[in-house]
C-alpha cells in the first residue's frame, strides 16, 4: 500500500484558491466532500480573523451556488456549500482514488493525503495535472500492514503484552507475568518481544517524512 502526501497549488479564478492567498492567516479546513456529475459539495472549517468579511466574499462568486452557515463563532465558522468547480473532488472521482479527509488549504495551497495501489496514487497525479492543478509531493512512502512484518508468534505475544498491561505506565505486567500468560521461558519471551519491537519501531522510523522525499515525483504508469 501506497503513501502520498501532495502539497496542490490551488488555479487563480477558484474561489477558495483566491479567497485562502487573500488571507493568508486564515485556514480551511475541508472536513468533508462529496462529488456529484457537475458539482460538488462540501463542509468547511474556517479560522482566522474578519471571517465576516470572508463569508461575503465567499458568497459573491458565481461558483458558489449555495451556501449555509453550521456555526460561527469569533473567529470561526462551518459552512456548508456546493460549488461548480471542485477540482480537488474531480480529480479524485477520475482517478478512482478518494482524497482523505481533512484536507487543510491555505495561502493558496492545500496539503492532501491519499492512500492507495501505486498505479492509483499516480492516476491521481495524472488527474489532477489534467485539471489544470499544480502540485509537489512532500512524501509518498510504501506502508507494510502489521501482519507483513511480524511472525504468527511476535503478534500473539506483542497482543497479549498490550492486553496485559506490559506497556502501561506504571507496567500492570511483568515479563514474568506475561511469559507465564503465554507458556514460554522468560528468555524467550524477552528476545520474542525485542525482536518484534525493533521491527516495530524501525517500520515506524522509516514511515517518518524526510526532507529529501519532497523531491520525489509521481510517476505514471506505463
Amino acid at each position: 500500500m501506497t503513501q502520498a502526501r501532495l502539497v496542490i497549488t490551488l488555479p487563480e479564478q477558484v474561489w477558495i484558491g483566491d479567497v485562502s492567498r487573500a488571507h493568508p492567516d486564515t485556514t480551511f479546513t475541508v472536513l468533508a466532500a462529496v462529488p456529484s456529475d457537475e458539482v460538488g459539495f462540501g463542509l468547511v472549517r474556517i479560522a482566522g480573523p474578519e471571517t465576516d468579511s470572508l463569508l461575503s466574499e465567499i458568497e459573491s462568486y458565481d461558483q458558489i451556488t449555495e451556501l449555509s452557515i453550521i456555526q460561527q463563532t469569533d473567529g470561526e465558522a462551518t459552512i456548508q456549500f456546493e460549488t461548480t468547480m471542485p477540482l480537488l473532488q474531480f480529480s479524485a472521482q477520475a482517478s478512482g482514488l478518494p482524497i482523505e479527509m481533512p484536507v487543510t488549504i491555505s495561502d493558496g495551497t492545500a496539503t492532501v493525503d491519499a492512500t492507495g495501489s501505486h498505479e492509483r496514487i499516480s492516476e491521481l497525479g495524472t488527474q489532477l495535472r489534467n485539471f489544470g492543478l499544480e502540485f509537489r509531493i512532500e512524501y509518498i512512502q510504501e506502508r507494510l500492514h502489521t501482519s507483513q512484518l511480524l511472525s504468527e508468534k511476535q503478534q500473539e505475544l506483542v497482543l497479549a503484552a498490550v492486553e496485559g498491561g506490559y506497556y502501561d505506565t506504571p507496567r500492570s505486567c511483568s515479563l514474568t507475568d506475561l511469559a507465564e500468560e503465554v507458556g514460554i521461558a522468560k528468555s524467550t519471551c524477552s528476545e520474542t518481544l525485542h525482536r518484534a519491537e525493533e521491527t516495530m519501531i524501525k517500520q515506524f522510523v522509516e514511515d517518518l517524512p524526510t526532507p529529501n522525499e519532497s523531491e520525489n515525483r509521481i510517476v505514471a504508469p506505463e
